[in-house]
């Protein structure tokens, strides 16, 4: 049974920020169809229903503008949040830059963050030049970007439930890919590639606490 809560954004503005989460998610199609069905049945099971993904649409600058615009706090925290569905699967893609630099523009927001972001994990156009999304250990210049990720509030329990199945609830494994017994790649756990996967468990944290403690619900099927 899922528990019944006041949500501070009405049933309009939460479709617009699901699609825009949708939108930020596919915007690189690194997401794998077992992902998109995960996506698809959480938001027509829960989130919403009435959201016909079938015929989906991407979300727009100027619908988000209309939708959460006059609200300065909830569209920065549309903008975190759509930041961090970016870095989601560990990657932060130019395709994703782009969009959110859009949307961003149409908040009205400062972009120093996603300049932080663009400069130090965006993936080089040239597919032959291999790039890690780790950061230097002896300059941190993504630290404003992480104190401004951990600003992030979540005051809606279908948003909250989103994040919870979205973001893995441990580090992935590291693994190789084999081909005919011979190693093609070795692929390092999430939290040794991407510099922000602290700020990722934390919203985690906070969402599964929220709906614990605020909510009254139990939680235990995303632990």
């Amino acid at each position: 049974m899922i528990a019944v809560h006041p949500s501070p954004y009405t049933q309009d503005q939460l479709q617009v920020w699901l699609r825009g989460l949708l939108t930020v998610a596919w915007a690189d199609g690194d997401f794998d169809s077992q992902e998109q069905t995960l996506i698809t049945t959480m938001t027509q099971e829960e989130l919403a229903p009435s959201l016909d993904l079938d015929h989906f649409e991407p979300l727009t600058a100027a619908e988000l503008r209309q939708a959460l615009g006059k609200d300065t706090q909830a569209a920065e925290n549309f903008l975190r949040m759509a930041v961090m569905v970016a870095l989601a699967d560990g990657t932060y893609s130019p395709e994703e830059d782009y969009l959110l630099q859009d949307l961003c523009s149409a908040l009205n927001l400062a972009p120093e963050v996603l300049s932080a972001l663009r400069s130090t994990l965006c993936q080089p156009q040239n597919p032959d030049q291999p790039h890690s999304i780790a950061a230097d250990p002896e300059i941190d210049p993504l630290k404003p970007a992480r104190e401004w990720l951990d600003h992030l509030e979540v005051h809606d329990p279908r948003l909250a439930r989103f994040l919870c199945k979205l973001i893995p609830s441990q580090c992935p494994f590291e693994r190789d890919i084999v081909l005919f017994k011979h190693k093609l790649v070795h692929i390092p756990p999430m939290c040794k590639i991407n510099p922000l996967y602290e700020q990722l468990v934390g919203l985690r944290f906070r969402a599964l606490s929220y709906l614990a403690d605020e909510c009254g619900e139990d939680v235990t099927a995303l632990l």
